[in-house]
């Protein structure tokens, strides 16, 4: 990648970039047709270990952080979310999602806590999930029916409900699950959060979805049946739920834009190849109109999205976070992913039938995979909501 094209990233940046890079290219590379092909939880489990032992799932948190990055933070994050997705975004929803898990844990829950579960995540010695999405409840979380109530007797923590589409179900260690704890408080408020460890008495996982992409990647139900835990495996304070799943949102969506580069990269190189390799009608494809005009096309939608998703991991790595970085984050998960699908779709375009079959490269697994990104982490309609809530200040659009 030329420094024309990554230039809001510094030195330190790109070298970070060809060290992750290098190191993915011998941990996760040889493991990546295992993950796709055999749907290996093991091998995705191996790498999670190999990033955790070297330190790179540290990087978000700068007081743990022992390498030789000076400034660690959320830029760093993203490109190894990045490099990730561009050889398999099934495991780069593992590594997402454990992080996204590790954030809240550090930002928000107690010392004692924090150390229980916190230095496993980062050492890739256990993975994370995060349970929001509900059958009722979608990009729309003030519809949550999981009720969360204090037993004084006990001095516990009592939920009861069902989460789906959340990855990590059943492999995850520990869980931070989302719940009403004020039923009386107007929809949207009343929300807590509650770190729920694996192995609770009354947690179950009743399904794993089979999807059309991200083979690999283990996504299920979570069902909590009086499912009990300590006082102290709140994070934060009753009620401040809604407030701690905004600034991990923010986080999550900015990973999300380093994963849609990433897989927008790997489908614009099989066009790229294929566009000056592929010969018809006495010329290279990549010579007719219709096809350097997608090149083209393929070529700005990614520096843009590049652009938008480091500008938003540069301002959280220098301070902006909550509501002034909702906008900049929806818009790097937007066109990011929006981008991915794009590409990928234009790659198996200008293939023709080698795109749809499997024995003729990674175009089609590209193609299934991508599709789950304008989805996961809250739709492309919520971002462009996001966006449109910021610049029509004196307005409430209408869901």
């Amino acid at each position: 990648m030329s420094r024309v094209q990554d230039f809001i990233l510094d030195e330190e940046d790109r070298r970070f970039r060809a060290e992750i890079r290098d190191f993915l290219a011998r941990e996760l590379a040889p493991r990546a047709a295992a993950i796709e092909d055999d749907d290996s939880w093991d091998a995705v489990k191996a790498v999670v270990h190999a990033l955790g032992k070297a330190g790179y799932l540290k990087l978000m948190f700068r007081d743990l952080y022992r390498g030789w990055l000076t400034k660690p933070g959320l830029t760093h994050a993203t490109i190894l979310s990045e490099e990730a997705a561009a050889i398999n975004y099934a495991f780069e929803t593992t590594i997402g999602t454990a992080l996204s898990c590790a954030y809240p844990l550090h930002r928000y829950a107690k010392d004692e806590i924090r150390e229980r579960y916190l230095g496993d995540i980062i050492a890739g010695r256990t993975v994370g999930a995060i349970g929001v999405t509900e059958p009722s409840a979608g990009s729309d979380t003030s519809r949550l029916q999981t009720r969360i109530t204090f037993d004084e007797a006990r001095q516990e923590w009592v939920l009861n409900g069902l989460k789906r589409y959340i990855s990590n179900a059943s492999v995850a260690d520990v869980y931070i699950m989302y719940g009403i704890t004020d039923p009386g408080a107007p929809p949207g408020k009343g929300l807590s959060a509650i770190v729920v460890p694996a192995g609770r008495p009354g947690l179950s996982f009743p399904r794993r979805y089979t999807f059309m992409g991200r083979r690999g990647c283990v996504v299920g139900e979570v069902e909590m049946r009086d499912v009990r835990v300590p006082r102290d495996h709140i994070l934060g304070e009753p009620g401040q739920g809604t407030r701690i799943m905004v600034s991990m949102f923010n986080f999550e969506r900015t990973i999300l834009g380093g994963t849609g580069v990433g897989v927008s990269r790997s489908a614009f190189k099989i066009a790229q190849d294929h566009a000056q390799t592929r010969e018809v009608f006495g010329q290279k494809l990549g010579a007719k109109q219709l096809i350097w005009s997608t090149i083209a096309e393929m070529s700005w939608r990614i520096d843009a999205a590049e652009l938008l998703t480091y500008r938003a991991a540069k301002l959280y790595d220098a301070g902006i976070t909550g509501k002034e970085l909702a906008k900049p984050a929806a818009m790097a998960k937007l066109v990011a992913t929006e981008t991915a699908v794009y590409c990928a779709d234009k790659a198996v375009q200008i293939l023709g039938g080698d795109g749809i079959t499997k024995e003729y490269g990674r175009a089609e697994q590209l193609y299934r995979d991508a599709r789950a990104l304008p989805i996961v982490g809250g739709t492309s309609d919520m971002a462009r909501y996001l966006i449109a809530s910021t610049d029509l200040p004196t307005l409430k659009p209408n869901l």
